[in-house]
């Protein structure tokens, strides 16, 4: 088991190593380290913050404008309707007038092709009295 000891303790020695190296090569100290560390993380926290008012006053506006939305399309609709109904008013009297001018002119129609059946009926029942000239 040589080789087991060999590795722990080459995973040991690097780690340190390793360890030692940033330490030293680091710009800052520790304390610099975690003062940076700390702005930096307050400075995620208040935009973390922002971006959930945001979103809240985000969310309100959205609901504001569904709300007015919503009455638009309901006073929209109720004008529609209105003015259905008006149009409705003002057409229907005209259109019974057409219809009344409509069924008096296929009586006036009837009445013609009968008189014009009668006619030729006559003229056909009715003898023949040509006029001869004799000269």
């Amino acid at each position: 088991m040589p080789n087991g000891k060999s590795l722990v303790l080459g995973f040991i020695v690097g780690g340190v190593t390793g360890a030692a190296y940033t330490l030293l090569s680091t710009p800052s100290s520790g304390r610099d380290f975690r003062e940076n560390a700390k702005l930096k993380s307050e400075n995620l926290k208040n935009t973390v913050l922002s971006l959930k008012e945001d979103g809240m006053q985000l969310k309100d506006q959205i609901a504001q404008t569904s709300k007015e939305g919503a009455e638009l399309i309901k006073e929209l609709s109720e004008d529609v309707k209105s003015s259905i109904e008006s149009w409705k008013s003002t057409v229907e009297p005209h259109q019974k007038n057409i219809q009344k001018y409509l069924e008096q002119i296929e009586e006036s129609l009837k009445e013609l092709e009968e008189k014009a059946k009668a006619e030729q009926k006559d003229h056909n029942t009715q003898p023949n009295h040509e006029v001869i000239n004799h000269q």
